[in-house]
């Protein structure tokens, strides 16, 4: 069972820094060169600076380097008192309050530590694959820093929000830290440190498994950190390499909400809608549903009323045309012999369907180009008015109940099958490994 615990985070000093909102950052993962810019310039003591430090010239492999100057940083900011370390240990509520589509959310949860078990022996979850590259990098950080400098998003089953209403209880007594990002997102911060209220929290999260939302990498990472450590000979069982910060949110919390990824595709031979539907039959019906670029919109619109996995919008450039392609019993019987080492969830599943079956299969598209991933159906008519792309996708995402459906099976979801928004801000709160 998870094991969670309160912590003494380092936190930013407003008294030193001014605004929270100039100082705290989206995940490393979703910062460009131009939004790393902007943070850069934002403060000088930006999170940015310990995230995603910039490469410069002169940069070696030990001495001099972005992982270095981010624990440079991390160090000198404690020690002029930029940063600044909570008296007692806490848990963390932590509300994030924004708008879709005109309509607003309120987001609730918490931020503490949870005990790392790999994959597979415990009771925290993984969804999605994992890559090399990111890892190393992460480890690199997290090894050079010594401290968990984002959380990762954990999800729990918790239908009557019972962890939640407890803490919310205890933090409407209490004053939040208020931090607004580039795109308008108001995160509010509460640290509750009431021993009786921490204890109640861990009693209902611990029989529960928790299911990683976003931070595979991190998480995969801590769990390498972890034994580095045990091989140093330095690992007692209360060692803060044995947790790592994740932020808990409940599954039936109503400001929970998954966006989708739409697909454009390069590398794709040119196809018109007519000889589309011919390389997808019988797999798919294929119905016309319009033409140029920004009829995307009325697309989705048939897509996510239906909600349907196997209802996917398709724009061929050739003709400009786009194409409603749903999912056949024949469909059905193709994808079971394409992706037989896969369980029936995990093949039921829209982004899986699109890539395995519809693209790799029925098209020939093997070693793709990686798509172009888009959340807003309007970046999906921008990308197709500049002609790049034979090929573009609407696709529903899945949905947390696949999440913890697949998830339990030991499977992992194709990538970009999720997009939780929004994103965990970065610069909240610190977890110290040392």
């Amino acid at each position: 069972m998870p094991e969670i615990q309160a912590f003494r985070a380092v936190r930013y000093n407003l008294g030193q820094v001014g605004s929270l909102s100039d100082v705290v950052a989206p995940p490393y993962d979703v910062i460009g060169p131009e939004l790393q810019d902007e943070l850069y310039r934002k403060s000088p003591y930006n999170v940015i600076r310990l995230i995603l430090n910039k490469i410069e010239p002169g940069d070696d492999d030990e001495v001099n380097n972005r992982y270095t100057r981010a624990r440079r940083f991390l160090r000198d900011w404690q020690s002029d008192g930029i940063l600044y370390t909570d008296p007692d240990p806490a848990i963390y509520v932590y509300h994030q309050e924004f708008t879709v589509e005109g309509v607003t959310y309120n987001r609730r949860g918490f931020m503490g530590r949870v005990r790392l078990s790999p994959f597979g022996e415990g009771k925290v979850f993984p969804h999605e694959e994992t890559l090399p590259g990111p890892k190393v990098d992460r480890l690199m950080l997290m090894t050079t820093t010594k401290a968990n400098l984002s959380q990762i998003f954990g999800l729990y089953p918790d239908p009557n929000n019972e962890a939640q209403n407890i803490l919310d209880r205890a933090a409407a007594k209490l004053t939040p830290v208020v931090a607004t990002d580039h795109l308008g997102v108001v995160s509010r911060v509460w640290a509750v440190t009431d021993i009786s209220t921490i204890a109640a929290v861990s009693g209902v999260i611990g029989p529960k498994p928790v299911f990683i939302a976003d931070g595979h990498h991190r998480y995969e990472t801590a769990c390498e950190y972890r034994r580095h450590i045990y091989e140093s000979g330095f690992l007692g069982p209360d060692h803060a390499a044995n947790f790592v910060l994740m932020m808990f949110v409940g599954m039936e919390d109503p400001g929970l909400i998954v966006m989708p990824t739409h697909r454009l595709f390069r590398g794709l031979s040119s196809l018109s809608s007519e000889e589309l539907a011919a390389r997808l039959s019988p797999c798919f019906t294929a119905r016309p549903a319009g033409q140029g670029p920004d009829q995307a919109n009325a697309v989705w619109e048939d897509i996510e009323t239906g909600d349907k996995q196997g209802a996917i919008g398709l724009f061929t450039q050739k003709d400009q045309r786009w194409t409603l392609a749903e999912l056949t019993d024949a469909g059905r019987a193709r994808m079971a012999e394409v992706a037989k080492e896969h369980t029936d969830e995990w093949r039921e599943l829209g982004v899986a369907l699109l890539h395995r079956l519809a693209v790799e299969d029925l098209l020939g598209g093997n070693d793709l180009p990686k798509p172009r991933y888009v959340h807003l159906v309007q970046e999906v008519v921008d990308g197709l008015k500049t002609g790049e792309f034979p090929l573009a996708a609407l696709v529903m995402p899945a949905t947390v109940s696949h999440i913890r459906a697949i998830s339990m099976t030991g499977e992992r979801m194709p990538a970009k099958s999720t997009y939780f928004y929004p994103k965990l801000l970065t610069g909240l709160v610190i977890n110290p490994l040392e």
